[in-house]
């Protein structure tokens, strides 16, 4: 079973998460912002991993530590899981559309880490979550996990629906990512040979 669990705690956040690659897109999130939890849920659910998550920040100063050490410890936990990478198909990309919004998300899971960010979008918040802490939580997660990520929103009228698209396009560019190969079982999908 590809699995892992990450708990990592700091003088502002203390954050608990663990998945299971290879699960049924069930999930128990625990956040103090409640459209990360909605974000996080629809992660596990379309890219069909288990994932439990116990969020704790400082909100009393704002959400910035929070949303970005939530991204920097979830993508420590795909890394964690995914182990020496051995016969994953290593990169995925995804269109999804989410009504009248539509965003592309690629992933390459390459050990390097690198994030292009494409998105506008009209207001500051959806829900309670601060928009414009979207990029750092993906620059946490691509950091961590050690992937070039590239995400593009084309349209949409919401803010909630381009970012749920966002999230729904990366989980089914990860779970193609982190899916095994037959072909290639047991080696790394690198010229280099290590990722």
């Amino acid at each position: 079973m590809r699995s892992a669990s990450i708990s990592r705690e700091t003088r502002e956040t203390r954050i608990a998460m663990s998945v299971n690659l290879d699960g049924r897109g069930e999930s128990e999130i625990v956040s103090p912002i409640g459209f990360l939890t909605h974000m996080l849920e629809t992660f596990a659910r379309h890219g069909i991993f288990d994932l439990q998550a116990n969020i704790e920040g400082d909100l009393e100063v704002d959400q910035h530590h929070t949303v970005e050490d939530c991204g920097i410890v979830l993508g420590e936990v795909f890394k964690k899981a995914l182990g020496d990478k051995r016969g994953i198909k290593r990169a995925g990309f995804f269109i999804y559309p989410m009504d009248e919004a539509l965003a592309t998300v690629a992933i390459d899971i390459s050990g390097r880490s690198f994030l292009k960010l494409e998105a506008e979008f009209s207001n500051a918040r959806v829900g309670e979550l601060e928009i414009e802490l979207l990029e750092d939580f993906f620059l946490g997660f691509s950091g961590a996990l050690g992937a070039n990520l590239h995400i593009r929103v084309h349209y949409g009228r919401s803010d909630h629906h381009k970012i749920e698209a966002v999230f729904k396009a990366l989980a089914k560019a990860m779970k193609s990512a982190c899916e095994i190969e037959p072909r290639i079982a047991g080696t790394i999908p690198s010229t280099k040979g290590v990722l």
